[in-house]
């Protein structure tokens, strides 16, 4: 008896991901023949109503671009501000800066693991990721008075220094991952439900990867090492070790490994930034709300987020508002180009586990 052909959608309130779009699936039987990614849920236009606002008034925009990561968004800008004015900013502040994004990092990797283990029906491991997600949280909380948004970084600086005993405190944290990640590596990583689900799904290509642009996990997955923090270091990253994790194989647990590994590089990294965190002023002298005037001229600046290649595009005009801002993340073509050729041949029990190996943020491609 032949299969029947069916279409179904599959979102658009889909627990894996962060945000809400759907993919419309043409199926005949369990097999996926046609997949089509639809986005608008969230359209809030961001990038034109930053367009009719000051540098000091974007950054509550900013912060919402991305939700499990806000962070990078803020430096970002930040440092696409400060190329236009030549704002310098003190040592502490990067660093403090680096501690931030680490952080952030840091937390957006519990989140995928708190996804991506749920989408194969190990809950036990997405609550405790969640959980583990939450301390970072506290810190975040305790540093910026926001547990999710925190509008911190600010250009020439950060908002406030850290309160004191601050560093102790992220040490304790980082302590508890250090031991926590070793049974994460024993009921996740290494589970074979897990393997047996991953391994030789959603494969990708380094040609493919490099020609489309896909970006983060998924290139280096591929065996490119590929990192902003190393090929374009902002910040003090290059004064920092760490190593930029890759695998061979494109698949949905090569980008797992990938993720897993780069959990101990921020570990790393943030051990380093508390020991030589220096002393120092934490913002530059800036003009006021209403003085703050970008020049006639415009920059292109980048950072490595937790899902890959962040850019954005500022040009000012001269006066106190911002004249064109555009932001370039992973998010697009991961969730077109990407996705739709991953899921076609795949079966139906896939779809959450590769659209989560991929670090999609439909909240981002709603600009």
């Amino acid at each position: 008896m032949a299969s029947k052909h069916i279409t179904i959608f599959h979102g658009p309130q889909h627990p894996g991901i962060t945000g809400n779009m759907s993919i419309e699936l043409d199926l005949v039987g369990e097999t996926i023949q046609k997949a089509t990614t639809h986005v608008g849920y969230l359209h809030r236009g961001f990038e034109k109503l930053i367009e009719r606002r000051t540098v000091i008034q974007a950054f509550t925009i900013v912060c919402r671009i991305c939700v499990p990561e806000p962070d990078p968004n803020e430096v970002n800008f930040a440092l696409a501000v400060e190329e236009l004015t030549g704002l310098e900013v003190s040592r502490r502040s990067q660093y403090i800066r680096v501690m931030i994004l680490e952080l952030s990092r840091l937390a957006s990797q519990c989140l995928w693991m708190a996804g991506q283990s749920g989408s194969i029906g190990l809950y036990a491991t997405s609550q405790w990721a969640i959980a583990d997600r939450d301390l970072i949280l506290d810190l975040f909380e305790e540093l910026t008075g926001g547990r999710v948004y925190h509008m911190y970084v600010y250009p020439g600086g950060v908002r406030r220094d850290l309160p004191e005993g601050f560093l102790g405190r992220v040490e304790k944290v980082l302590a508890h991952f250090k031991k926590r990640l070793k049974l994460y590596d024993d009921i996740f990583i290494n589970n074979a439900s897990f393997k047996n689900r991953a391994v030789g799904v959603g494969v990708v290509n380094a040609e493919d990867a490099v020609k489309n642009g896909y970006v983060g996990q998924v290139l280096r997955a591929c065996g490119i090492k590929a990192d902003v923090r190393k090929d374009a270091p902002y910040l003090v990253y290059d004064e920092l070790d760490f190593e930029v994790p890759t695998q061979t194989a494109g698949d949905v647990y090569a980008r797992a490994l990938v993720r897993r590994a780069e959990m101990d590089q921020s570990i790393h990294i943030l051990d380093q930034v508390i020991e030589k965190m220096p002393e120092g002023d934490i913002m530059s002298k800036i003009p006021t709300h209403r003085k703050f005037k970008l020049p006639k001229d415009d920059t292109w600046v980048k950072v490595e987020s937790s899902r890959g290649e962040f850019a954005y595009y500022l040009a000012g005009d001269g006066s106190e508002k911002i004249r064109r801002m555009q932001v370039k993340g992973p998010s697009l073509v991961h969730a077109y180009t990407l996705l739709e050729n991953l899921l076609v041949g795949a079966e139906l029990s896939d779809v959450a586990l590769i659209m989560n190996s991929l670090g999609i943020c439909p909240p981002e491609i709603e600009r």
